[in-house]
């Protein structure tokens, strides 16, 4: 291809620039072959001519086409040179913030000195098990890389970090680490991963410094061998270090500190812990103030100093060697402090009693006078004699930083060899890879040893990259079977050669270092003498004779020859090293043992771990032989460099380099000159060397096809791909030699592929400007028909317009006219109407009124009147009664008087004669008043015996049966003499009861007394309420007015109110369930990780391997015995194998276990209360309310309570009365069936029917009180525009609510006035009637006894008797009508009443408890009848079998009904077991048979089992299908149709506990028959429980199966695939080829997803799983598959383009569709997807004014900012067309999203599992009718 063809105007170049490097340019006018000089424009307008090179005429770089800038991999790039890689690296490290970039096989990552949220879990989760290519440029994707290689080749690994100084090489390795512990995980209890990890801040606490270039450089080079074991878990690490730089200990440059553990301690010395140290701040020591920059920013070294220590104590370093260590190094500090004098020239000393000298031996336990004294002097040793010298102030100063730095290097090597001891394991190891962190080239100003050592290890790593590099080429090429040459690349053999080969640099330095007078200068001439003329590489620097230069691969350095001898000896004085063994602190005595161990260079690299020891000291009692051949610093690097190239060459390597882009540490800031330099030393540009010499640019035969099928034409379109891709080949590219054709792909050499796309986009171009004239003639067109459409429309309207108008305004002048007359009209009559109503309203107003008066009138006469009449009646009563008392006592007076004289003057009379004359003078007055008195009792006798006669004539027929009995009443009398016995009791019982009749009676005043007071107070409050109520309804109506005007306001805010916490309680619940049902997961995954650590300890047993019947027998034993056998079992041989194994693993476990079980149940209570919680809060309110009212009306309550008592006391009375009537009636005359006896029982059932009446009048009160309680309550409620809530929001304050509560309480009082003046009523007639009721008592009490006598005496005393019983009764009668006193008779009946009401109440108690157990009866006796119906039949009695012969009759069976239950024996459970879930094929099940069979069968024998009330054996047969569900799912939980089964079978087995439980919420979907089958012995709530969680773990199990079915298919179905053919082309790939979008065999497509998803839900239906979980389960597959698809588009830039984002789109409608067939679109699965969708519609709308970012964040609300920012970040044009999102676009997106509340996460949780429910779903299906096959060979079941 001729130069003309490419340098055309408007192509793009790039040209030398002394600030940026590179420049671009753009050409002005075509390029001629000859041109000296090349017309270029450049891009800030200025034209300039860019002159040839005479000699070379080179012309310059060309750029590579926009598509192509922002590549994930540089050899992507269709021009490979130094400007296009360093343009590429800067777009996207500035505009994209993208810090990774490939390079073939190098990861370039770039320091962006900012925290980046890119190494999260969720990211480590993303990359997990991604090719490498398929997956933006992370350092994860390099881990995952070397991870999968190690599992698949069998091969270890090495991940080779290098950089200079803050370019993050130890971050990056940190980072790969992390990811490894993530990724596999530890195989023991010691964590191991995390122990790997808690390493880095020991090793950055001891090796880690400021530098000018890095806040936290790394001072060591350290090799890391992380160990995998056979299952490719981590077991150990190991890790090597190389090259400390002792140097820093003694000394920083400026703005550069010590290692950061000083500075940690310093920060530190306040603790009481380090009061011994005795150290302060950092700046009053000498090796931490050298630096002046003691402060890092934004660096806590107290809190850094905690983290080491929490390290420390993790890797199994306890707190005394903490101490020890800190003591270590605050002694290090304190020899710094240590000042030394001149004593003279030649001597030195230090002053006496230096506190700092002092502080350092009391902390390394030496003593003071032997450290001063080898401090200022040294020991010289001849043939014979030894010689004590003095030393100089300087050689003194320099003795003791070297003594510093000795001791510093031996504690730094004991921490390694800690750490490494900390993670080794005793598990063998297999495979292993190890991470490489050492420095990169370094060259300063003044370049000294170190530097030296450091360039020579990265000419050996350079060396073996180019080897690397050059390999995977030249396999390339012979896998395409393809010609090659030899590609020309750098080799630095020679480099390496000159400083390691015999009589190199380092031999030199060696021999000089031997030299009893070797200096620096000799070897620097040695080294001009040997090199200078003998190699190229080597030279001598002009104006110098103590430094050398090298042409190292990255550039020439000059080194100074001073201090090279003296490093490289790494002296020390041995007399102070002595001094130190002698010390009394052990950890200082162990620092410094087995010398000659620390020093050896053989075996495995020299120190514990393969660690470089850099400080070298021979013992004191070694010969001068082994001080001759001990190494030095350079042999032991050689040697150490040389086994580590040896492991990096048995390795597959990976290469990381890190860059660092500024000087400045600023973020996101890239400076050209030290980026180009650091690619230049680092061999990315080697790399890109080797690939531009060849074919860097690779397509496939198809991706070739679908790119550049525009340029070919219908006939050159062949079936053949690979043939049609040859002949448009052959076209396009003259030159074969700029392409070559492999077996699956096409070379092409740098270049061609810029050129194949501008020949693409000229092609397109021309396209579309035919597109755009067509698309403008038609869019004129279509606007012409149009416009001249729209005119004539617009006539047309305009004159049907007009015509409208003139006919509406006829309308409506007809209709104005129509409507005036009816309006009058209507005004009129409704005028007429409204004064007919006020009329008749006035009218009735005005009858009611009078109405009303009258009624009053007549009612106050009618109560005046009732007054009047007992007020008279009273007072006539009380006058009789005290005249008649008068009148007795006037009679009784003066008849006493006339007796006293009548008596004195018989005795006068008596003594004298004329007595006797006077005395029968008297005696016949005498006589004649008893005549007179005989006549008037004859009178009486007469009318006494009519009475006596009618009464003797009553009982006539009596006396004839009492004469025949009157034998058995004697009997009978001495009985009754008996009884006289107890009258006696009686009497004294009769006055204990007058006594507490008395009392009874004062306490009543007492409460009638209180009851008065109380009326008045009640008066009183009454009136009082009265004038409250009038200010009430005033303000009533103010606050009704009030309450209407915020009503809709409060109403709308309490909805708001409601509806955030309904959402936030649901969100609550849903965390809760989610928390909950990750812990279950959690305790499976510890229960299945038990039982793999039981099994391997079972396995390790020598001698108790079971055999495979024995294993499959035990399987099925899951009863509670069995488990805890097995666990003795696994205890057992846990102990016999303690050996080999460490079982404080399994005791965590099980403590574990027991912990996540607390919490478990803790959680489900929590998980429980908050789901009552919403009902609560909702109920809480109207409880309150009804407390309220039920406070109200407690003292009704009260009063109804004390009727209802007395009531039953009343009728206990009653029956105490008929029971001594009954007894009473024995003696005599009142016995049964006697007149009187009838006539009593007639008066007693008269009394009893009236208190019947009386009880119901009682309940007629009480059920009005009831209704009329209710009758306000719903008239409140109807009243009221809202709840009792809403009215209470709709109050302002507490004042308003109080007020409104007081008049509600003076209604309720009102009516409690009305209410007790009724009872008062009430109360007064039932006293009356216990009155006469007392009387009617007393007089048959009376006369019964009356008759008794009358019976006994004979017939002549019957008459005199009966006259004195009847005047006794007279008289008795005005007695007590004197002393009766009528507030003691009304409280008595008050009584009475109560007594009634309490027996009332105690019947009516009685009546609901006998209907219950009726109830109950029934019930069992119609079981009991069903069970013994088929006993009974066909069995004959005992007798029956004896006496009569038995004869062969064929005897009918009636058919039973089944009951719904299987029967089955104890030894059949396990059969049971084994049949039905572990060995039951779930194909064959879900074809045949009724869906969910398992479950129905297993509980028809729970039934059963609950039926005969045997717990033991629904124990076993729960906790055995518990764990056989779990045994099967174990061991088939990958297969999908097996967990379906089982979760749809559990879910069943769940609704049928539910349903047959005998809770009412559960049985009220059920047929009658259904519930007759529920369970009636136990409640299984808790088994419940523990299935629902089984149910649990299940789903989320099939979730994890559905999930890893579905993950292969989701990248490639939604993303790759072109489910929409030619809408987006493929960009040009680099080396790390991504899997390709096109659908070849094998790959799946989108028709794969829907399939697979069809395919799952079918199988779902035919297990009969509930549609509600079929819901749950679609929603987690489409969230599963949103989720992936988000994460991969938001880790790939390939996929960000406008074409993807149709395809996406299209992909999502098919899912819809899918919905929409199944009838799932109400499930909540199209949400899960909206994430996704609004990815897809941002990376389609237009993304360049503010508009579209306003549109772009109103509707990207299911996207966080990150992912917005990301995919902005991302989108990279397919074509040249497109154009890229600009920085300022996204900056103005980033603003306007700042003040969204969100999480920073980039990627959503594809492990996120919604939390499940299981909505109760009851089943149709009769237990009885459900039939048993015979293929589940279950034939050991009964039916019952």
């Amino acid at each position: 291809m001729a130069a003309s063809e490419l340098y055309t105007k408007r192509a793009r170049v790039w040209i030398p620039d002394a600030e940026e490097v590179w420049k671009s340019a753009e050409l002005t006018k075509d390029f001629k072959n000859g041109d000296p000089s090349l017309q270029l424009m450049l891009e800030d307008g200025t034209s300039i001519e860019h002159k040839l090179d005479p000699k070379t005429k080179n012309l310059p770089y060309l750029r590579n086409p926009d598509i192509l800038v922002g590549e994930n991999d540089l050899t992507a790039l269709s021009y490979l040179h130094e400007p296009a890689v360093l343009h590429n690296l800067k777009v996207r490290f500035i505009d994209s913030k993208l810090i990774y970039t490939y390079c073939g096989i190098v990861l370039v990552a770039i320091n962006p000195y900012e925290t980046l949220g890119i190494y999260g879990t969720d990211i480590i989760n993303a990359y997990s098990g991604q090719n490498m290519g398929d997956m933006d440029p992370h350092i994860f994707a390099v881990a995952e890389e070397a991870y999968k290689q190690m599992a698949r080749d069998e091969r270890n690994q090495s991940i080779i970090v290098s950089g200079e100084s803050g370019a993050g090489k130890t971050v990056s390795a940190k980072y790969a680490m992390r990811y490894f512990a993530t990724v596999s995980g530890s195989t023991s209890e010691a964590n191991v991963e995390q122990k790997v990890l808690a390493s880095n801040p020991i090793m950055e606490a001891i090796g880690n410094a400021k530098t000018t270039r890095n806040d936290n450089s790394s001072r060591f080079g350290k090799y890391i061998e992380i160990g995998f074991d056979t299952r490719y878990r981590i077991i150990g690490a190991n890790m090597r270090t190389y090259l400390l730089e002792k140097s820093r200990v003694v000394f920083q440059a400026d703005e550069e500190r010590n290692y950061h553990i000083f500075y940690q301690l310093c920060a530190s010395s306040h603790l009481p812990e380090f009061n011994s140290l005795k150290l302060s701040s950092a700046n009053d020591f000498l090796y931490t103030r050298q630096g002046r920059s003691p402060v890092i920013h934004g660096v806590d070294d107290t809190k850094e100093l905690s983290t080491t220590r929490n390290a420390f104590t993790l890797l199994g370093i306890n707190e005394s060697y903490q101490m020890g260590l800190f003591q270590v190094l605050a002694a290090i500090l304190h020899l710094g402090n240590v000042e030394i004098k001149d004593k003279d020239s030649d001597s030195s000393l230090i002053p006496p009693n230096n506190r700092h000298l002092t502080a350092f031996c009391e902390l390394v336990g030496v003593t003071y006078q032997d450290m001063s004294q080898w401090l200022c002097h040294r020991k010289l040793k001849t043939a014979t004699e030894t010689y004590i010298k003095t030393l100089p102030r300087l050689q003194a100063t320099n003795a003791r930083d070297a003594l510093a730095k000795h001791i510093y290097a031996k504690l730094f090597n004991w921490i390694v060899e800690h750490v490494n001891k900390a993670l080794i394991t005793n598990i063998k190891q297999h495979s292993f890879i190890g991470v490489l962190d050492i420095y990169g080239f370094e060259t300063f100003e003044i370049n000294s040893f170190e530097q030296f050592c450091i360039n020579y290890a990265n000419e050996k790593l350079q060396q073996q990259f180019n080897m690397h590099v050059f390999k995977l080429e030249q396999e390339e090429y012979m896998k395409e079977q393809i010609p090659w040459t030899l590609i020309d690349f750098y080799d630095n053999q020679p480099c390496i050669n000159l400083i390691e080969a015999k009589m190199g640099i380092l031999d030199l330095l060696d021999e000089e270092c031997k030299m009893p007078k070797g200096s620096d200068d000799s070897w620097a001439q040695k080294l001009y003498n040997t090199h200078l003329k003998t190699c190229s590489l080597f030279e001598k620097p002009r104006m110098s004779n103590r430094a050398f230069i090298i042409q190292h691969f990255a550039d020439k350095v000059e080194y100074q020859c001073e201090g090279f001898l003296e490093k490289n000896k790494d002296t020390v004085n041995e007399d102070q090293i002595n001094v130190l063994k002698a010390s009394k602190f052990d950890l200082l005595v162990e620092l410094f043992q087995d010398e000659e161990k620390a020093t050896s260079p053989t075996g495995q690299v020299p120190g514990t771990g393969g660690r470089t020891r850099l400080s070298i000291k021979p013992d004191k009692g070694r010969d001068k032989s082994s001080k001759e051949h001990k190494k030095t610093v350079g042999c032991q690097f050689r040697n150490s460099l040389q086994m580590l190239m040896d492991t990096l060459n048995a390795t597959t390597p990976h290469y990381v380099r890190c860059i660092k882009p500024n000087d400045y540490k600023l973020a996101f800031s890239f400076d050209p000159k030290r980026a180009v330099q650091q690619l230049r030393a680092c061999g990315v540009l080697e790399t890109i060397r080797i690939s531009a010499a060849g074919f860097p640019s690779r397509w496939t035969y198809q991706e070739f096809f679908s790119r550049y099928r525009v340029l070919m034409k219908q006939k050159d379109v062949l079936s053949d791909k690979k043939l049609t891709c040859r002949n448009v080949l052959e076209k396009l590219v003259q030159d074969q030699d700029k392409y070559q054709f492999g077996k699956t792909k096409i070379f092409f050499r740098a270049g061609q592929v810029a050129y194949l796309e501008k020949l693409r986009a000229d092609k397109l171009r021309v396209a579309c400007i035919r597109i755009q004239k067509t698309i403008r003639c038609w869019l004129a067109r279509k606007r012409y028909l149009r416009k001249r459409s729209a005119a004539i429309t617009i006539q047309r309207f305009t004159r049907g317009y007009q015509a409208r108008c003139l006919a509406k305004f006829m309308r409506r002048t007809q209709a104005a006219t129509i409507i005036q007359k009816y309006q009058r009209m209507y005004m009129e009559r409704k005028r007429y109407r409204q004064k007919q109503a006020a009329a008749l309203v006035m009218q009735t107003i005005l009858r009611a009124y009078m109405a009303r008066q009258k009624y009053q009138e007549l009612l106050r006469e009618h109560n005046a009147v009732i007054i009047q009449k007992r007020v008279r009646g009273w007072l006539a009563r009380r006058w009789y009664k005290r005249c008649l008392v008068s009148l007795v006592y006037l009679q009784c007076c003066f008849r006493r008087m006339k007796a006293r004289r009548e008596l004195k003057k018989l005795k006068i009379e008596a003594r004298s004669v004329e007595h006797f004359k006077k005395l029968n003078k008297g005696m016949e007055n005498k006589i004649m008043q008893l005549q007179r008195r005989i006549d008037e009792q004859s009178k009486d006798n007469r009318s006494i015996n009519e009475k006596l006669v009618s009464l003797e004539t009553s009982s006539t027929a009596e006396r004839e049966r009492m004469r025949g009995e009157l034998n058995r009443l004697r009997g009978v009398e001495e009985d009754a003499k008996n009884k006289g016995n107890q009258v006696t009791s009686l009497l004294e019982q009769l006055e204990k009861l007058k006594k507490e009749l008395s009392s009874t009676q004062k306490e009543k005043k007492t409460i009638e007394d209180w009851a008065q007071t109380y009326r008045d107070e009640m008066e009183k409050m009454v009136s009082e309420l009265k004038d409250q109520n009038c200010s009430l309804k005033k303000e009533k109506d103010d606050l009704n007015r009030l309450i209407q005007e915020q009503s809709q306001q409060m109403t709308e805010k309490m909805a708001r109110a409601i509806v955030e916490k309904t959402q936030q309680l649901e969100t609550d619940l849903n965390e809760e369930r989610s928390r909950y049902q990750n812990l279950l997961t959690e305790h499976l995954r510890l229960e299945e990780k038990y039982d793999d650590l039981k099994e391997a300890m079972n396995v390790s047993k020598p001698g108790h391997r079971r055999t495979d019947s024995t294993h499959s027998s035990n399987e099925s034993e899951y009863t509670y015995n069995s488990e805890y056998a097995e666990l003795e079992e696994g205890s057992r041989a846990a102990e016999d194998v303690t050996r080999g194994m460490d079982t404080s693993l399994t005791l965590k476990l099980q403590k574990r276990l027991t912990e996540l079980e607390q919490e478990k149940q803790s959680l489900r209570n929590e998980l429980e209360n908050r789901e009552d919680q919403f009902q609560r809060a909702r109920a809480r309110d109207d409880v309150e309310f009804k407390k309220a009212r039920g406070a109200e009306l407690e003292y009704e309550s009260l009063k109804r309570q004390e009727l209802e008592s007395e009531n039953k006391k009343l009728k206990h009375d009653l029956a105490e009365i008929r029971r001594s009537l009954l007894g009473n009636a024995a003696t005599g005359a009142g016995a049964p069936g006697s007149p009187a006896y009838k006539v009593v029982l007639e008066q007693l059932n008269a009394s009893c029917e009236e208190l019947e009446v009386r009880k119901e009048e009682v309940l007629i009160l009480r059920s009005q009180l009831v209704s009329q309680k209710e009758a306000m309550h719903h008239k409140e409620t109807m009243t009221e525009p809202s709840a009792y809530v809403e009215d209470v929001s709709k109050l302002k304050d507490a004042g308003e609510l109080k007020q409104a509560y007081i008049g509600l309480k003076d209604t309720n009082r009102l009516l409690e006035h009305q209410l007790q003046t009724q009872r008062r009523g009430y109360d007064s007639e039932v006293e009356s009637l216990r009155g006469e009721l007392q009387n009617v008592k007393e007089e048959n009490n009376r006369q019964q006894q009356l008759l008794a006598q009358n019976l006994q005496l004979p017939p002549e005393a019957r008459i005199e008797a009966s006259l004195q019983h009847e005047i006794t009764r007279l008289t008795n009668e005005n007695l007590e009508l004197l002393a009766e006193d009528p507030t003691a008779s009304r409280e008595a009946r008050v009584i009475i009443l109560r007594r009634m009401v309490d027996l009332m109440e105690q019947l009516e108690k009685q009546d609901r408890t006998i209907r219950k157990l009726k109830k109950q009866l029934k019930v069992y006796s119609k079981r009991i009848g069903e069970m013994g119906a088929g006993q009974t039949e066909g069995q004959t009695s005992p007798g029956q079998m004896v006496d009569e012969p038995i004869h062969p009759v064929n005897i009918p069976r009636r058919e039973k009904d089944f009951q719904g239950m299987l029967e089955y024996k104890k030894e059949d459970e396990l059969k049971l077991v084994k049949n039905l879930i572990l060995e039951l094929k779930p194909r064959g099940v879900a074809v045949n048979l009724i869906p969910g069979l398992p479950a129905y069968i297993l509980f028809m024998c729970l039934r059963h089992a609950d039926y005969v009330n045997d717990d033991q054996k629904v124990r076993t047969l729960l906790t055995s299908t518990i764990n056989s569900i779990k045994k099967i799912l174990k061991k088939r939980g990958d297969d999908f149709e097996t967990v379906s089964f089982w979760l749809s079978n559990t879910c069943r087995f769940l609704h049928c506990l539910k349903q047959y439980s005998g809770d009412e919420a559960f049985m009220r979907h059920n047929t009658q028959r259904q519930n007759e089958h529920t369970l009636s012995n136990f409640d299984l709530a808790e088994y419940r429980q523990v299935i629902s969680d089984l149910a649990i773990q299940i789903y989320q199990q099939l979730i994890k199966c559905m999930e890893n079915i579905l993950q292969p298919m989701i990248v490639s179905g939604m993303l790759e695939h072109e489910t929409i053919q030619g809408v987006s082309g493929v960009k040009p790939t680099g080396l790390r080829k991504r899997t390709s979008s096109i659908a070849d065999e094998g790959t799946y497509t989108l028709d794969s997803i829907l399939r697979q998803l069809s395919a799952f839900h079918s199988t779902m239906c035919q297990h009969g799983t509930d549609p509600e979980l079929i819901k749950q389960v679609v929603k987690q597959q489409f969230y599963i598959i949103g989720a992936v698809t988000l994460n991969n588009l938001l880790l790939r830039k390939d996929m960000c383009s406008w074409s993807k984002g149709m395809q996406i789109r299209y992909n999502v409608s098919q899912l819809e569709e899918w919905l929409r067939d199944k009838g799932l679109m109400i499930c909540g699965a199209k949400e899960t997807l909206e994430p996704l969708i609004q990815a897809a519609q941002l990376l389609q709308v237009k993304k360049k004014t503010d508009e579209d970012a306003e549109a772009i964040c109103s509707m990207c609300l299911a996207l966080t900012t990150a992912q917005i920012v990301k995919v902005l970040n991302l989108y990279t044009p397919v074509n040249e067309f497109e154009e890229r999102v600009s920085v300022a676009f996204i900056r103005t997106i980033q603003t306007r999203l700042r003040d969204r509340c969100e999480s920073p996460q980039l990627l959503m949780d594809t492990k996120m599992i919604y939390p499940v429910t299981f909505p109760f779903n009851p089943s149709s299906l009769a237990l009885e009718t459900i039939q048993i096959p015979s293929s589940l060979n279950l034939a050991f079941l009964t039916r019952v």
